[in-house]
């Protein structure tokens, strides 16, 4: 509004020389201008004033504030620190009330126990007295008989010895006597009831093994296709599985033969998944022969898991768990293994359970005592032995190392366990009908058949067919000719006849199969 006046003056001034004016209004201007500086200054500084004042006041209550907090903090924790020694002085005043408490006693007790010690020395300077007196009356009394008697003191005590010692010893080695025979009578019951008891309560099947498995079929056509074309399916699989099968006239039934539990298996099997696919020819044949085989181990390993469920043993290694499934397919004198072994077991853990010993070790060792004889591998130690071994090998209790070692007493036994599976061992072999030594001799002679043809360069697979009255060998097409062919059978069937001893007459049948494979692309 200034800026509007001073320019409508300016014009004014303009018509008549207002220049004198134009500078007075201009004076007065920076005049207001200065005192209203002047005012906004002061005031600016009474502001500060005022600031700086509540700033103060806001700072010296905090400082108050913090004393009072830091004063409290103190005294809160002097108080404590002065309670915590008001109580220790009273813990202190009670111990020491206590103490002089305790000695008052002790000094009670002590002066108790000097006045029956001075009692107690009275009584013992009376007996003394009396001793002194009864040893005066005894020596005068004693002096008295050796006069009567003739004898002197020590001859008449020798020969009380004398006596009283022989009628000592004479009624000692009666009652010792006594003794030993109601301990042998007793101990004998005792035996013959436990082992009756742990027979009694093992129910185990016994089923002795054989040589023969029979294949069921829905019908009798299957038998052709089985048979096939100038029976080459049937050849096919008996030498892949090396089993004889016999395809008769018995309706819906086909034979296995073979004396190894594990080759008769493999073939049932095979036979099973070929029927059941329809598709029976040599290639097919070996196919699932190979892959039966994998199978089969497969079912070992379920077997020895399931064997070891059922007998309620734990923690055993998967290497022993498998040894324990091979033993369902071997037998020992025709008693199948596996059943006999968990015979033994159950046995060796109620006998050890009824004479106070651990069970679960008897039972374990029952199970593991024949694993020796299914170790694949040919070895020279007895299978006892070879059973120590595996179970040190695979970290067993060295108490069930040694009831496997010992229980043919080839190594001395060192533990109760020991016996006691050697006892149930012959127990679950001595029962009727329960082996055969005929069966084991038998199929240990066909074992030994197959392994001298082996041994000849050239030969592949062996298997001995007919109940050990043939031996089919299957030889390496290129490593043996048709001239070769018929020299190897010469050849074993001459060492045959120098090194073995069969009824009968062997037939050794070579068989050289050329095959010529190619794939088109």
């Amino acid at each position: 509004m200034a800026d509007v006046l001073f320019i409508i003056l300016a014009a004014l001034a303009g018509l008549g020389g207002g220049a004198a004016l134009a500078g007075f209004f201009i004076k007065n201007k920076n005049a207001k201008l200065e005192e209203e500086t002047r005012e906004k200054v002061k005031s600016m500084l009474r502001e500060a004033e005022l600031t700086a004042e509540t700033i103060k006041k806001d700072k010296i209550l905090e400082a108050k504030e913090k004393y009072l907090k830091l004063k409290s903090e103190f005294d809160e924790e002097m108080n404590n620190k002065k309670n915590i020694i008001i109580t220790n002085e009273n813990k202190v005043k009670q111990l020491q009330s206590q103490v002089s408490k305790e000695q008052e006693a002790l000094k009670r007790k002590e002066a108790e126990l000097d006045s029956k010690k001075e009692n107690l020395s009275a009584q013992l300077h009376a007996v003394q007295v009396k001793k002194d007196e009864l040893d005066r009356i005894t020596n005068q009394r004693i002096a008295d008989l050796e006069k009567v008697a003739g004898l002197t003191r020590e001859e008449a005590k020798e020969q009380i010895i004398t006596m009283l010692t022989e009628e000592a010893q004479s009624k000692a080695s009666s009652q010792i006597k006594d003794i030993l025979d109601e301990a042998k009578i007793t101990a004998t019951k005792q035996a013959k009831k436990i082992v009756l008891d742990t027979i009694q309560r093992t129910a185990t099947e016994h089923a002795v093994e054989n040589c023969v498995s029979v294949f069921n079929i829905e019908s009798d056509d299957i038998k052709g296709k089985i048979i096939g074309r100038e029976g080459r399916n049937i050849r096919a699989l008996e030498a892949a599985t090396g089993v004889e099968i016999v395809v008769d006239d018995t309706p819906e039934a086909i034979i296995i033969s073979g004396f190894d539990p594990v080759r008769r298996e493999i073939a049932r099997l095979s036979l099973h998944r070929l029927v059941q696919d329809g598709r029976i020819h040599p290639a097919r044949i070996e196919e699932v022969v190979a892959k039966t085989e994998k199978n089969i181990e497969e079912e070992i390993v379920e077997i020895g898991e399931r064997t070891c469920i059922d007998l309620g043993i734990h923690g055993l290694h998967p290497e022993l768990i498998r040894l324990v499934g091979r033993l369902r397919f071997r037998s020992s004198y025709g008693q199948n293994l596996l059943q006999h072994s968990r015979e033994v077991a159950k046995l060796a853990a109620t006998m050890a359970a009824e004479m106070g010993l651990n069970a679960k070790l008897a039972k374990r060792a029952g199970l593991l005592h024949d694993i020796g004889k299914v170790w694949p591998e040919e070895q020279e130690l007895p299978h006892a032995v070879l059973g120590m071994e595996l179970a040190k090998r695979y970290k067993e209790n060295p108490e069930i190392c040694n009831a496997i070692g010992a229980h043919h007493d080839e190594i001395e036994m060192t533990s109760m366990i020991s016996p006691i599976v050697q006892a149930c061992d012959a127990i679950s072999g001595s029962r009727p009908g329960a082996r055969r030594e005929i069966m084991d001799s038998y199929i240990k002679r066909l074992k030994e058949l197959e392994e001298l043809a082996l041994a000849f360069d050239g030969v592949n697979k062996c298997f001995a067919m007919q109940a050990g009255r043939e031996l089919r060998i299957l030889v390496d097409a290129d490593n043996v000719d048709d001239q070769t062919a018929g020299k190897l059978s010469f050849d074993i069937s001459q060492k045959i006849e120098k090194e073995m001893q069969y009824p009968g007459q062997i037939k050794v049948t070579v068989i050289r199969e050329m095959r010529a494979v190619n794939y088109a692309r």
